[in-house]
């Protein structure tokens, strides 16, 4: 008969207490515990707002806590490295929006590429900018604006929300196709931008629809065109800039989820599904619809298509047009 010694009773103790031990996260079906969003810029703006409204109901799908993380500074690019530098397990993952393809391109040191350092989830929504000018204006449309424009080059000007804002760039990119001279007039935020313009003190501005949508209702600012291909539901008298002949001209505020890049595609596809059923539910579109933006929940292929293609226009129009943020 053996003899239990202590060092065989200690080796049994702990095999058996490393038996009833958890296993890692990583090693149980996804989700196993909370997923953590994090959003790049402070509480209260446009991705912030997405990034709740999302992960309220990603929570709900997924059967477990979603917590959202403000982690602001540098135009998004603090966040967006927390997330890049994070565990590739899917329960990190990052909500960000237009600005996340452009800061590469006005910004000298970032430290990440926002197509290669992240597996893309799904486009959520996209909220288009409303080309805007102040009554006092003659033009009535695009095309009369781009002639009064060209016929007084370097005399008008448009206000934006800040240097390289999506604002700001979309109106570079309108300068570009139509050989305009508008002269750039950055502000410290939206809310400053519109009280310029309402004032009268710039005459021209790219304007985020739901702020646009109340001041073109009660008349003191004149709606010329939506920047997006589509018109927009809120306003949906209001033709695109691009039915006034500019074929390609896009340009849009849009909100995403990513990923660490080697995120386990399993994972991707979990999140994905739910994404594409949350956005695309009757509930959402006509959420986003009251708020001037458009339901996406694309798929996750369509999503890394078209950070590729930002990427690639953004990069081109900011060289063009000299942009950068020191």
């Amino acid at each position: 008969m053996k003899t239990l010694t202590v060092r065989s009773l200690l080796a049994a103790t702990l095999l058996f207490g490393t038996a009833l031990l958890p296993a890692p996260l990583s090693a149980q079906p996804y989700p196993a515990g909370p997923v953590r969003i994090v959003v790049p810029f402070p509480a209260g703006g446009g991705v912030d707002s997405m990034g709740r409204i999302f992960g309220q109901k990603l929570s709900e799908a997924l059967g477990k806590p979603v917590v959202i993380e403000n982690r602001a500074g540098a135009n998004g690019m603090i966040g967006s490295e927390i997330v890049a530098k994070s565990p590739k397990d899917g329960y990190t993952l990052l909500v960000n929006g237009a600005n996340f393809v452009t800061t590469p391109s006005l910004y000298k040191n970032v430290t990440y590429d926002p197509v290669k350092d992240f597996d893309p989830v799904s486009l959520l929504a996209h909220a288009p900018n409303v080309l805007v000018v102040h009554p006092s204006l003659p033009a009535k449309n695009v095309r009369e604006l781009i002639a009064f424009a060209k016929a007084r080059p370097g005399q008008l000007n448009y206000a934006s929300s800040a240097s390289g804002s999506t604002p700001h760039l979309a109106a570079e990119l309108f300068k570009t196709l139509t050989g305009t001279n508008l002269v750039h007039v950055p502000y410290r935020g939206t809310g400053p931008a519109i009280t310029a313009i309402i004032s009268g003190e710039v005459s021209v501005m790219f304007m985020p629809a739901l702020a646009a949508i109340p001041y073109v209702q009660n008349g003191r600012l004149r709606a010329l065109g939506v920047t997006t291909l589509e018109r927009l539901p809120a306003l949906p008298e209001l033709p695109t800039v691009a039915e006034a002949g500019l074929k390609d001209y896009q340009s849009s505020q849009w909100y995403g989820v990513l990923a660490p890049v080697g995120t386990p595609a399993t994972t991707l596809e979990t999140l994905n599904g739910h994404a594409a059923r949350i956005m695309q539910s009757a509930d959402m579109k006509e959420r986003m619809k009251n708020s001037g933006s458009v339901a996406v929940g694309s798929t996750r292929q369509a999503f890394a298509a078209h950070l590729q293609s930002e990427f690639t226009k953004w990069a081109r129009i900011i060289k063009a047009s000299g942009a950068k943020v020191d």
